[in-house]
């Protein structure tokens, strides 16, 4: 089924350019979060969804569908207005759209983007295009999910490790492919959580930075085992699953993780890694990871960091903290925000470097969000009407955080951040879009570094 634009709406949306004043002629409309669980926003996502669906000319095909549709559906539909954008305009849909630079952190309840149209036969237009433009909200809470657990792991590695700078990229591993609701979603959410981290098993979000951010390659991943590759030589067979590991894998420099918990971790440390393969592993010039993979983290990452410095030792580094030799642990189950923080706090009090630690994240980290997590709305803030310009707002008495803004916004900078005012010279937002064109490309590099110049 061929992607279709016109349909990719909700369904009151079609009835609603039959109910703006009469001689309405242009509307403003602009992006917000409106609170919600972390204090700021990082800004992300918008780029895609330009690139993979607003540059799309609006054909005749696609109206004759949506003719039928709605005819069907029960709800009248703009046939005329359409075809005024697919023959007159050939097809480009006349709106402008700009943006705070992307990787940008804000604080919440700032203007990030705005919409408004540039035909006075098309101004619904703009809210037409809210259902699709307010998925900006998903790229943006999972990359300041992201940035705010990067901060979290940051201040560990700054209180415990040598080198956190040099460190911290490949901290939090994306493991969310497998539990998000689509492709297109691992794509998404896995593309931004890469602004604040470059280690990632989601093929499909390093595919997608690649691409719509034109970057050669936004993430790395090494060999690592699964629990099917280690109980396929059954448990009678465990050493020489790790043997295979070593064999195939370990070189010098090279790092490679193996799940370690398929039957016995505690046997798996002290009698096969610790004792038969640990000649093996120093002779490697590799660092094995040591995955567990269930128990309670807090508990099993503390013992298990204790039991591989029990047979593979450590040194103290400058800031007196151990860091093991030739091992390392990632702990990959069970994490979310709360108990990585638990594990970080727990290994410091234990005398063990964040340096011996990666996290793994999965539906916690691309998944278990939604759009009130930072609660985002579009909301129209102007309207032309008989060529005035008229600042519209809402005010439920039963929500005061409901109540929008009105007229006309800019983002401006402020010695404490940024503010939002009335329509200024100092804007910091920047057109992006422009009348079916994308007019301002930014790369993932400068996306990334923009974001993470904000935290430290």
């Amino acid at each position: 089924m061929r992607y279709n634009p016109i349909l990719d709406v909700d369904s009151y949306k079609a009835s609603h350019w039959l109910q703006y004043p009469p001689n309405t002629t242009a509307m403003y409309s602009y992006l917000e979060s409106r609170g919600g669980k972390y204090p700021v926003t990082v800004f992300f996502g918008l780029q895609y969804i330009l690139k993979e669906y607003l540059t799309r000319p609006i054909e005749s095909w696609m109206i004759d569908k949506a003719v039928s549709f709605f005819a069907a559906h029960g709800v009248p539909f703009n046939e005329a207005g359409w075809r005024y954008i697919a023959e007159d305009l050939n097809g480009r849909l006349p709106i402008r759209i700009s943006a705070v630079p992307e990787g940008t952190v804000v604080p919440v309840h700032n203007v990030l983007m705005t919409i408004e149209s540039t035909d006075p036969q098309t101004f619904w237009l703009v809210s037409w295009l809210e259902t699709l433009l307010l998925r900006v909200w998903y790229p943006t809470t999972v990359a300041t999910q992201s940035w705010y657990l990067k901060k979290l792991i940051y201040q560990s590695l700054v209180k415990t490790a040598d080198d956190p700078d040099g460190e911290i990229a490949f901290k939090l591993h994306d493991f969310g492919a497998r539990g998000v609701s689509s492709c297109e979603s691992s794509g998404i959410g896995g593309m931004a959580h890469l602004v604040n981290f470059s280690g990632s098993d989601t093929v499909q979000g390093v595919v997608y930075a690649n691409h719509y951010y034109h970057h050669p390659m936004a993430a790395f991943s090494i060999p690592a085992a699964e629990h099917s590759t280690i109980t396929a030589w059954g448990k009678e067979g465990e050493a020489l699953a790790y043997q295979n590991m070593l064999t195939q894998f370990a070189k010098p420099g090279s790092l490679v993780a193996v799940v370690s918990d398929s039957y016995d971790l505690w046997n798996a440390v002290d009698h096969l890694w610790g004792d038969h393969l640990r000649q093996a592993v120093i002779d490697s010039g590799a660092t094995i990871i040591i995955r567990p993979d269930s128990g309670n983290p807090t508990e099993i990452v503390g013992k298990l960091l204790q039991r591989l410095d029990q047979h593979f030792g450590s040194v103290i580094n400058q800031k007196g903290y151990k860091v093991m030799n030739h091992v390392r642990v990632i702990q990959g189950d069970g994490v979310n925000e709360a108990s990585m923080s638990e594990i970080l706090t727990n290994i410091e009090t234990l005398g063990f470097s964040a340096s011996n630690l990666a996290f793994g994240m999965g539906g916690a980290l691309l998944q278990k969000l939604n759009r009130d997590t930072q609660k985002f709305a579009i909301k129209c803030s102007e309207v032309t009407v008989n060529g005035k310009a008229i600042a519209v707002y809402k005010d439920p008495i039963t929500d005061p955080d409901k109540t929008s803004k009105k007229g006309r916004l800019a983002l401006i900078k402020t010695e404490t951040g940024y503010e939002t005012v009335a329509s200024s010279g100092d804007d910091q937002l920047v057109c992006v879009y422009e009348n079916g064109h994308i007019l301002q490309q930014q790369s993932f590099e400068e996306i990334r570094q923009r974001a993470w110049s904000f935290a430290v």
